[in-house]
Protein backbone atom coordinates (compact mmCIF):
# COMPACT_ATOMS: atom_id res chain seq x y z
CA UNK A 1 0.00 0.00 0.00
CA UNK A 2 3.02 2.46 0.57
CA UNK A 3 4.60 1.84 -2.95
CA UNK A 4 1.13 2.35 -4.63
CA UNK A 5 0.43 5.57 -2.38
CA UNK A 6 4.27 6.99 -3.72
CA UNK A 7 3.25 6.23 -7.17
CA UNK A 8 0.42 8.64 -6.71
CA UNK A 9 2.15 11.23 -5.28
CA UNK A 10 4.71 11.48 -7.88
CA UNK A 11 2.18 11.07 -10.14
CA UNK A 12 0.19 14.62 -9.09
CA UNK A 13 3.47 16.03 -9.24
CA UNK A 14 4.15 15.62 -12.44
CA UNK A 15 0.99 16.46 -13.58
CA UNK A 16 1.04 19.66 -11.87
CA UNK A 17 4.48 20.47 -13.13
CA UNK A 18 3.38 19.70 -16.98
CA UNK A 19 0.49 22.08 -15.88
CA UNK A 20 2.89 24.24 -14.98
CA UNK A 21 4.35 23.98 -18.13
CA UNK A 22 1.42 24.34 -20.64
CA UNK A 23 0.23 27.45 -18.66
CA UNK A 24 4.08 29.45 -19.42
CA UNK A 25 3.56 28.09 -23.01
CA UNK A 26 0.13 29.69 -23.50
CA UNK A 27 1.09 33.06 -21.63
CA UNK A 28 4.12 33.06 -24.12
CA UNK A 29 2.11 32.85 -27.42
CA UNK A 30 -0.53 35.33 -25.47
CA UNK A 31 2.26 37.49 -24.46
CA UNK A 32 3.61 37.90 -28.10
CA UNK A 33 0.07 38.75 -29.50
CA UNK A 34 -1.00 41.20 -26.78
CA UNK A 35 3.02 43.12 -26.86
CA UNK A 36 2.96 42.72 -30.63
CA UNK A 37 -0.39 44.83 -31.22
CA UNK A 38 0.58 47.54 -28.26
CA UNK A 39 4.56 47.79 -28.35
CA UNK A 40 5.68 45.75 -31.41
CA UNK A 41 3.63 47.42 -34.03
CA UNK A 42 4.53 51.14 -33.10
CA UNK A 43 8.36 50.21 -32.42
CA UNK A 44 8.41 49.08 -35.70
CA UNK A 45 6.52 51.99 -37.39
CA UNK A 46 8.76 54.30 -35.45
CA UNK A 47 12.01 52.66 -36.05
CA UNK A 48 11.55 53.48 -40.23
CA UNK A 49 11.68 57.08 -39.41
CA UNK A 50 15.52 57.79 -40.66
CA UNK A 51 17.79 60.07 -38.65
CA UNK A 52 18.50 63.42 -40.26
CA UNK A 53 20.54 66.70 -39.35
CA UNK A 54 17.83 69.29 -38.37
CA UNK A 55 19.15 72.89 -37.86
CA UNK A 56 17.02 75.34 -36.09
CA UNK A 57 15.81 78.31 -38.12
CA UNK A 58 13.00 79.87 -36.00
CA UNK A 59 11.14 79.67 -32.76
CA UNK A 60 8.34 81.66 -32.05
CA UNK A 61 4.94 81.01 -29.71
CA UNK A 62 1.85 81.51 -31.39
CA UNK A 63 -1.40 83.31 -30.48
CA UNK A 64 -3.16 80.06 -29.69
CA UNK A 65 -3.80 78.60 -26.92
CA UNK A 66 -4.70 75.00 -25.96
CA UNK A 67 -6.19 72.99 -23.63
CA UNK A 68 -4.53 70.09 -21.16
CA UNK A 69 -6.23 68.18 -18.99
CA UNK A 70 -4.55 67.88 -15.30
CA UNK A 71 -5.01 65.81 -12.35
CA UNK A 72 -5.81 66.95 -8.28
CA UNK A 73 -6.91 63.73 -6.95
CA UNK A 74 -8.14 60.07 -7.47
CA UNK A 75 -11.57 61.72 -9.22
CA UNK A 76 -10.33 65.00 -9.47
CA UNK A 77 -9.76 66.24 -13.53
CA UNK A 78 -9.58 70.15 -14.61
CA UNK A 79 -8.55 71.81 -17.69
CA UNK A 80 -5.92 74.18 -18.49
CA UNK A 81 -4.34 75.89 -20.93
CA UNK A 82 -0.77 76.39 -21.99
CA UNK A 83 0.79 78.54 -25.06
CA UNK A 84 1.99 76.80 -28.51
CA UNK A 85 5.72 76.77 -29.09
CA UNK A 86 7.02 75.95 -32.69
CA UNK A 87 9.99 74.95 -33.54
CA UNK A 88 11.00 75.36 -37.00
CA UNK A 89 14.28 73.29 -38.67
CA UNK A 90 15.98 72.71 -41.67
CA UNK A 91 15.70 69.08 -42.50
CA UNK A 92 18.54 67.68 -44.34
CA UNK A 93 16.96 64.74 -45.14
CA UNK A 94 14.56 66.25 -47.44
CA UNK A 95 16.33 69.94 -47.63
CA UNK A 96 13.10 71.52 -46.61
CA UNK A 97 11.46 73.33 -43.86
CA UNK A 98 9.30 70.91 -41.00
CA UNK A 99 8.01 71.71 -37.41
CA UNK A 100 10.01 69.79 -34.79
CA UNK A 101 8.15 67.60 -32.13
CA UNK A 102 10.07 66.09 -28.76
CA UNK A 103 8.61 62.90 -29.73
CA UNK A 104 5.67 60.57 -31.29
CA UNK A 105 3.24 60.99 -28.55
CA UNK A 106 3.07 64.90 -29.37
CA UNK A 107 3.29 64.74 -31.86
CA UNK A 108 0.04 62.67 -31.89
CA UNK A 109 -1.19 65.07 -28.81
CA UNK A 110 -0.91 68.16 -30.66
CA UNK A 111 0.39 67.98 -34.33
CA UNK A 112 0.46 72.48 -34.33
CA UNK A 113 3.15 72.23 -31.35
CA UNK A 114 6.70 71.45 -30.80
CA UNK A 115 6.28 70.74 -26.94
CA UNK A 116 3.35 69.82 -24.80
CA UNK A 117 4.40 70.77 -21.33
CA UNK A 118 3.16 68.42 -18.17
CA UNK A 119 -0.53 69.76 -17.73
CA UNK A 120 -0.41 71.63 -14.34
CA UNK A 121 -3.45 73.19 -12.60
CA UNK A 122 -1.98 77.08 -12.66
CA UNK A 123 -1.45 78.27 -16.47
CA UNK A 124 1.26 80.29 -15.63
CA UNK A 125 2.94 77.38 -14.32
CA UNK A 126 2.45 75.78 -17.95
CA UNK A 127 3.70 79.17 -19.68
CA UNK A 128 6.89 78.99 -17.82
CA UNK A 129 7.60 75.51 -18.69
CA UNK A 130 7.17 76.50 -22.29
CA UNK A 131 9.02 79.69 -21.65
CA UNK A 132 12.07 77.32 -20.43
CA UNK A 133 11.68 75.09 -23.61
CA UNK A 134 11.73 78.60 -25.78
CA UNK A 135 15.02 79.77 -23.95
CA UNK A 136 16.86 76.11 -24.58
CA UNK A 137 16.09 76.27 -28.18
CA UNK A 138 16.91 79.86 -28.96
CA UNK A 139 19.47 80.63 -26.67
CA UNK A 140 21.72 76.66 -26.15
CA UNK A 141 20.70 75.27 -29.32
CA UNK A 142 20.42 78.07 -31.82
CA UNK A 143 21.96 77.45 -34.86
CA UNK A 144 23.53 74.37 -33.83
CA UNK A 145 22.61 70.90 -36.06
CA UNK A 146 21.43 67.83 -34.00
CA UNK A 147 20.21 64.73 -35.00
CA UNK A 148 16.15 64.43 -35.41
CA UNK A 149 14.12 61.12 -37.42
CA UNK A 150 12.07 62.17 -40.21
CA UNK A 151 9.20 60.01 -41.80
CA UNK A 152 8.75 60.73 -45.42
CA UNK A 153 5.97 58.54 -46.49
CA UNK A 154 3.74 59.12 -42.59
CA UNK A 155 4.80 62.73 -41.72
CA UNK A 156 6.49 64.68 -44.47
CA UNK A 157 6.13 68.31 -42.51
CA UNK A 158 7.57 67.30 -39.50
CA UNK A 159 10.00 65.29 -37.56
CA UNK A 160 10.66 64.86 -33.92
CA UNK A 161 13.76 64.83 -31.92
CA UNK A 162 13.07 61.69 -29.30
CA UNK A 163 12.17 58.31 -30.58
CA UNK A 164 9.07 57.13 -27.88
CA UNK A 165 10.16 53.47 -28.71
CA UNK A 166 13.47 51.88 -29.59
CA UNK A 167 15.64 48.81 -29.86
CA UNK A 168 15.15 47.96 -26.15
CA UNK A 169 11.62 48.38 -26.34
CA UNK A 170 11.43 45.79 -29.58
CA UNK A 171 13.96 43.44 -27.53
CA UNK A 172 11.48 43.55 -24.40
CA UNK A 173 8.22 42.82 -26.50
CA UNK A 174 10.20 39.38 -27.79
CA UNK A 175 12.48 38.52 -25.31
CA UNK A 176 10.09 37.79 -22.45
CA UNK A 177 7.41 35.74 -24.07
CA UNK A 178 10.30 33.86 -25.64
CA UNK A 179 11.35 33.03 -22.14
CA UNK A 180 7.96 32.47 -21.26
CA UNK A 181 7.49 29.92 -24.07
CA UNK A 182 11.30 28.07 -23.94
CA UNK A 183 10.73 27.76 -19.81
CA UNK A 184 7.22 25.82 -20.48
CA UNK A 185 8.28 23.90 -23.00
CA UNK A 186 11.74 22.82 -21.29
CA UNK A 187 9.27 21.88 -17.75
CA UNK A 188 7.04 19.79 -20.28
CA UNK A 189 9.94 18.34 -21.95
CA UNK A 190 11.64 17.33 -18.61
CA UNK A 191 8.27 16.19 -16.99
CA UNK A 192 7.90 13.78 -19.67
CA UNK A 193 11.12 12.76 -19.90
CA UNK A 194 11.39 12.13 -16.29
CA UNK A 195 8.14 9.94 -16.46
CA UNK A 196 9.40 8.05 -19.03
CA UNK A 197 12.60 7.14 -17.17
CA UNK A 198 10.64 6.14 -14.09
CA UNK A 199 8.44 3.32 -16.21
CA UNK A 200 11.69 2.25 -17.82
CA UNK A 201 13.31 1.64 -14.20
CA UNK A 202 10.19 0.40 -12.70
CA UNK A 203 9.73 -2.11 -15.94
CA UNK A 204 13.68 -3.19 -14.81
CA UNK A 205 13.03 -3.69 -11.49
CA UNK A 206 9.92 -6.21 -12.16
CA UNK A 207 12.48 -7.74 -14.35
CA UNK A 208 14.97 -8.51 -11.35
CA UNK A 209 12.42 -9.56 -9.00
CA UNK A 210 10.39 -11.54 -11.29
Amino acid sequence: MAKIRVSYEYSEAEDKSIRLGLFLIVCGILSFFILGFCWLNPTLLNMQSKPANCTVISVRRAEEMFDCVFKCGADCKGISQYPCLQIFVNNSESNSIALLHYDEQQLVLNPKCSYVPPCERDDQKNKENVLRSQDYWTQEISSQSFTCFFDQQRRPDDVVWKRSHNEGVLLHCVLWPLVSLLVGTLIVLLTICARSLAVRAEAIQRRKFS
